[in-house]
Protein backbone atom coordinates (compact mmCIF):
# COMPACT_ATOMS: atom_id res chain seq x y z
CA UNK A 1 0.00 0.00 0.00
CA UNK A 2 1.28 3.44 -0.85
CA UNK A 3 1.60 6.19 1.58
CA UNK A 4 -1.01 8.35 3.05
CA UNK A 5 -1.84 12.10 3.71
CA UNK A 6 -4.22 12.62 6.42
CA UNK A 7 -6.49 13.60 3.80
CA UNK A 8 -5.25 11.12 0.67
CA UNK A 9 -4.46 8.01 -0.03
CA UNK A 10 -2.43 7.27 -2.54
CA UNK A 11 -1.13 3.90 -4.80
CA UNK A 12 0.89 5.99 -7.13
CA UNK A 13 4.82 4.42 -5.79
CA UNK A 14 3.19 0.91 -6.47
CA UNK A 15 1.49 1.73 -9.76
CA UNK A 16 4.43 3.47 -11.22
CA UNK A 17 7.17 1.14 -10.20
CA UNK A 18 4.55 -2.00 -11.82
CA UNK A 19 4.75 0.19 -15.05
CA UNK A 20 8.61 -0.33 -15.04
CA UNK A 21 8.49 3.67 -14.83
CA UNK A 22 11.19 5.83 -12.64
CA UNK A 23 10.44 8.85 -10.96
CA UNK A 24 12.21 10.92 -13.03
CA UNK A 25 10.07 8.95 -16.33
CA UNK A 26 6.89 9.88 -14.85
CA UNK A 27 8.43 13.64 -13.93
CA UNK A 28 8.89 14.40 -17.46
CA UNK A 29 5.64 12.62 -18.66
CA UNK A 30 3.55 14.85 -16.58
CA UNK A 31 5.85 17.67 -16.78
CA UNK A 32 6.64 18.02 -13.44
CA UNK A 33 10.22 17.66 -11.55
CA UNK A 34 11.08 13.78 -9.79
CA UNK A 35 10.95 16.05 -6.30
CA UNK A 36 7.54 16.61 -6.82
CA UNK A 37 6.60 13.11 -7.86
CA UNK A 38 8.46 11.78 -4.61
CA UNK A 39 6.67 14.36 -2.77
CA UNK A 40 3.39 12.59 -4.10
CA UNK A 41 5.03 9.38 -3.40
CA UNK A 42 5.86 10.14 0.24
CA UNK A 43 1.98 11.86 0.99
CA UNK A 44 4.35 15.15 1.54
CA UNK A 45 2.10 16.87 -1.64
CA UNK A 46 -1.35 16.98 -3.14
CA UNK A 47 -1.27 17.01 -6.39
CA UNK A 48 -3.70 19.62 -8.36
CA UNK A 49 -6.44 18.01 -10.69
CA UNK A 50 -4.45 18.65 -13.67
CA UNK A 51 -1.08 16.85 -12.88
CA UNK A 52 -3.23 13.63 -11.00
CA UNK A 53 -4.88 13.09 -14.52
CA UNK A 54 -2.07 13.59 -16.36
CA UNK A 55 0.27 11.04 -14.28
CA UNK A 56 -3.23 8.53 -14.17
CA UNK A 57 -2.98 9.30 -18.22
CA UNK A 58 0.85 8.30 -18.44
CA UNK A 59 0.18 5.30 -15.80
CA UNK A 60 -2.71 4.10 -18.19
CA UNK A 61 -5.15 4.25 -15.38
CA UNK A 62 -7.76 6.12 -13.53
CA UNK A 63 -7.04 8.72 -10.79
CA UNK A 64 -9.28 6.77 -8.63
CA UNK A 65 -6.91 4.08 -9.16
CA UNK A 66 -3.88 5.70 -7.35
CA UNK A 67 -5.71 8.67 -5.02
CA UNK A 68 -8.33 7.57 -2.75
CA UNK A 69 -10.45 9.31 -0.14
CA UNK A 70 -9.71 7.70 3.49
CA UNK A 71 -13.07 6.46 4.75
Amino acid sequence: MGRHHEKLLNHLEGIRKATKLTQQDLSECAGVSRKSINAIENGVYIPSAVLALKIARTLNCSVEDIFQLPD
